[in-house]
């Protein structure tokens, strides 16, 4: 008998350490899991934010479209309605929403890069600010992340300082899209919102431009440190004429997440770009990046490389009604020296040798 229960009580020690050591099995599986799962919601996290970027405007347009041919037609009519009495809506900031402007998926966005924002100087709450935003990439990735969502704390490293990201005014005729960007505090990149913003909404507006624009997207690959910025003089006479601050910002790996087919000047590729650049305000791109469940297969999702947005030192401009044509060349050479400046402090902290040089076209 003493014997059978010695046996028994064996059994229940090894079936003990069995089910101990299966228990940890379970659990390290669980933790491979999860961070499997945590890496497939910040592809799709940045997946829904591309689609967004592509689509969302024109397939919410069909849908609309669609919707006026069926019996729910008083939806599409109640919606184009509203639209029209909230038209100037993005002009005046539009509807920042900071509910929005917090949503985990931003986070996410954040991780799967990542995306980090570097600050080097104070701004006052009492001033306005430009920030020229270099270089724009293919889909300006840092600019949106990084100024239009609170995931790397933008308002919190910038106190008292309200960032509005300035985007192709065209975005916000399309339905829906439009409420999407002003939830972010993205507003149209035109003189009456700009004007608006920095004479008309108090102090402590930061305006995102991104200078290089369509033109500099033309010239975006792994590898290339290049902004077009030495005739784009616009934001400059814009700062004058109100006193608004410039802050050269430069985002290391912006052009390190797609690949471009770059189509040499004179082709016909770069005539078309061009042409749709010239009538349309955007010129289309023929790029890729990785797939939706493999890195090594070719989609739409970037490659998952670091970038890093440094904000540089404020330019205190002074107020001019009416500046001249030497006044914006001053303030424009002052701005192209401080962001090469930028640029040449901080490239070997992010990876680029010393000898590294910023293209400035």
């Amino acid at each position: 008998m003493k014997t059978l229960i010695a046996a028994y009580s064996g059994v229940l020690r090894g079936t003990g350490s069995s089910i101990l050591s299966a228990l940890q099995d379970i659990f390290s599986i669980t933790w491979l899991n999860r961070s499997k799962v945590e890496k497939q919601l910040q592809v799709i996290s940045v997946l829904q934010w591309v689609l967004s970027f592509l689509i969302l405007g024109v397939a919410c347009s069909v849908i609309l479209m669609y919707i006026f041919c069926t019996d729910c037609w008083l939806i599409a009519v109640l919606y184009f309605t509203w639209l029209a009495f909230d038209w100037n809506t993005p002009k005046k900031g539009g509807r920042r929403s900071q509910w929005v402007r917090n949503w985990a998926v931003w986070r996410y966005f954040r991780d799967y890069f990542p995306i980090q924002l570097v600050k080097t100087h104070n701004l006052l709450t009492t001033r306005n600010y430009i920030f020229g935003y270099h270089p724009h990439g293919i889909m300006g990735l840092g600019a949106f992340c990084n100024f239009s969502t609170e995931a790397t704390d933008v308002s919190k490293k910038f106190p008292g300082i309200r960032p509005y990201l300035a985007t192709l005014a065209g975005n916000f005729r399309m339905p829906v899209l439009r409420e999407y960007l002003m939830s972010g505090g993205i507003c149209p990149v035109n003189r009456d919102t700009i004007d608006y913003l920095l004479s008309k909404n108090g102090s402590g507006n930061a305006i995102i431009i991104v200078v290089g624009g369509a033109a500099e997207s033309l010239s975006s690959m792994p590898g290339k440190n290049a902004v077009t910025l030495r005739n784009r003089k616009g934001f400059v006479k814009l700062a004058l004429r109100h006193g608004a601050d410039l802050v050269p910002t430069y985002s290391f790996g912006e052009n390190e997440v797609y690949k471009q087919v770059i189509f040499e000047e004179g082709s016909w590729g770069r005539w078309v770009q061009k042409k749709f650049q010239k009538y349309i305000g955007f010129a289309p791109c023929i790029f890729h990046g990785r797939g939706l469940f493999s890195s090594d297969t070719w989609g739409l999702v970037p490659y998952s490389k670091p970038i890093t947005t440094v904000v540089g030192e404020p330019i205190t401009i002074p107020k001019l009604e009416h500046p001249t044509q030497q006044d914006i060349d001053l303030y424009h050479a002052m701005y192209m020296e401080a962001l090469v400046k930028l640029f040449d402090k901080h490239k070997t902290s992010f990876g680029l040798p010393e000898t590294e040089m910023l293209e400035v076209n």
